[in-house]
């Protein structure tokens, strides 16, 4: 899984704007311009189609952390 310096590196070169972004925000816009779903972080009891995604893993642990708070 990408760190937020690499993250915010994929950003800029989709001509992201990364300022004050958020992990999961900044995520689901590079999901957008790559005309992917915006789904980061919303997956429920690990169900998700997009099994070639990058961020599947990491998104499954931010699903089930949005669900503990």
């Amino acid at each position: 899984m990408p760190n937020m310096k690499e993250i915010r590196t994929m950003a800029q070169q989709r001509g992201i704007r990364s300022t004050r972004m958020g992990k999961a925000e900044l995520i689901r816009a590079i999901q957008r311009a790559e005309g992917n779903y915006d789904c980061y972080g919303t997956a429920t009891e690990e169900e998700c189609d997009q099994e070639e995604c990058l961020w599947r893993e990491d998104c499954f642990r931010e699903s089930v952390a949005e669900e503990i708070r």
